[in-house]
Formats: C-alpha cells, sequence, structure tokens
C-alpha cells in the first residue's frame, strides 16, 4: 500500500486525475469503479477538462459504481446515477449505456443485488477503482460491522452516515436509510484501488490503513490489497 500526502484538496484531485488519466490512456476500454460524495468532485472536473482539452477519450470506458441509494429512481436529484451524470457522464463522450449503477427503485433488491453482482463481474471487475472513505471508516456503504460483507448487498446506514449525508438533502427526513453497495469482497476484486481522502479524513485514514485489519473499519481491508494507493490532502 502506498500513501501519498500532498498539500491540498486542489493538488489531491489533479494527481487522483493523473491516475485515472493513465489508465484510461494504458486501456481505453479499460473499467473504471467510481465513487460519490464530495472527495471525488475535483477529480472528476480534472477529467472534464482533460476530455474538453482533447487529452482524454472516454469513448471506449466502461464504468461500474459503488451504490445507490434504496428507493431513489435515477433521475431523482439526490441519486447516486443524477450526480455522477451532472459531474461526469454529461460532460464527456463515455456511452452511457456503458454507465452502470445499482437501481435503487428496483422493485426486489435481493434480485438486484444478485444482477449487479453478474454485471460487474461480467466486465471483469474494475481495472481502476476510486473510493472515498467516510469518517467511521466506510468505503462504498459498507458500514462498521462484526464480519466484512463479500458480495452486493443492501445495508441499513448509521446515523453517522445519514447525518453526514443530510447536508445534500433539503430535509433531515429526507436522507435515505438504506442503501445497496458492493461489498468489501467485491471492491477487492478490483485489479487497482485509489483511495482518495481530504484532511478531514487524516484520524480515521490513520486508523484504517495504520491499525489492525477490522470490519469495524472496513477500509483497513484494502491493506491486504495488492494494488492499493491512498492519496490524503493535508489541508
Amino acid at each position: 500500500m502506498r500513501i501519498i500526502e500532498v498539500e491540498s484538496y486542489e493538488k489531491l484531485s489533479a494527481l487522483a486525475a493523473d491516475i485515472i488519466a493513465g489508465q484510461v490512456l494504458l486501456k481505453p476500454d479499460c473499467v473504471l469503479g467510481l465513487a460519490t460524495g464530495s472527495s471525488p468532485l475535483g477529480t472528476y472536473a480534472n477529467l472534464v477538462k482533460r476530455y474538453e482539452g482533447g487529452l482524454l477519450d472516454f469513448s471506449r470506458v466502461r464504468t461500474v459504481n459503488l451504490d445507490e441509494y434504496c428507493g431513489l429512481k435515477g433521475n431523482d436529484p439526490q441519486s447516486y446515477r443524477y450526480f455522477m451524470d451532472k459531474n461526469l457522464f454529461d460532460r464527456v463522450n463515455v456511452d452511457k449505456e456503458s454507465t452502470h449503477l445499482p437501481d435503487g427503485s428496483a422493485p426486489d433488491m435481493e434480485a438486484e443485488c444478485s444482477r449487479y453482482e453478474a454485471l460487474v463481474e461480467s466486465l471483469g471487475w474494475p481495472d481502476l477503482q476510486l473510493l472515498g472513505i467516510g469518517h467511521n471508516g466506510h468505503i462504498g456503504f459498507n458500514e462498521p460491522e462484526d464480519v466484512f460483507h463479500a458480495a452486493v448487498h443492501t445495508v441499513k446506514l448509521t446515523e453517522s452516515t445519514i447525518k453526514a449525508n443530510s447536508r445534500l438533502f433539503d430535509k433531515p427526513e429526507d436522507v435515505p436509510t438504506s442503501a445497496i453497495t458492493m461489498g468489501v469482497g467485491a471492491i477487492m476484486k478490483a485489479k487497482r484501488v485509489l483511495l482518495i481522502a481530504g484532511a478531514d479524513k487524516a484520524e480515521i485514514v490513520e486508523r484504517a490503513f495504520q491499525g489492525p485489519v477490522t470490519p469495524r473499519v472496513p477500509a483497513s481491508v484494502l491493506q491486504l490489497h495488492k494494488d492499493a494507493t491512498v492519496i490524503l490532502s493535508k489541508a
């Protein structure tokens, strides 16, 4: 595992974009595993700039996202599909049919978990998986528990996660309380992992990557990945 400290969020975003762009240039039809939340916004903005400057071609790229809220349709402004369309997919030349997220509005969530796991497996798992990290150590929506979950599954969100996400909703009661997420086992199948974290995550980054591997800090499992990089911003 490599841990890289940079001076600012801007440098973090530029470096993360460098790594992702390198993957796309190396393998134009690569599978990118993508994440949502505030951490990757700068990275996506950097990728858009490179596309607009003629430096990147996403036309053959396939993407899979980690997670989605249960109960939200893809056109809901709070859904992760909407987030990805707004911040990346609608701004580059990726084929929208090649961008995949779990369906949070599926009538049968157990069946949707199986469908999404099979879809990601059929693509060959991500060549590069981008991750953020929650203040409680979650990756995707794998919350602290007594065991690691391997497969795509549904999860009830912790109070701390609901509170952290409430800033994005008009009313706290509008925040979904459950989600569908790729499991830790699925995340570990990515060929390369890139985790980005702002200065406010320094404490949990230390716990996750300097402490023991434990499902109580889900991100700690990345210590066991064969090719994991963490970029941490000092400010």
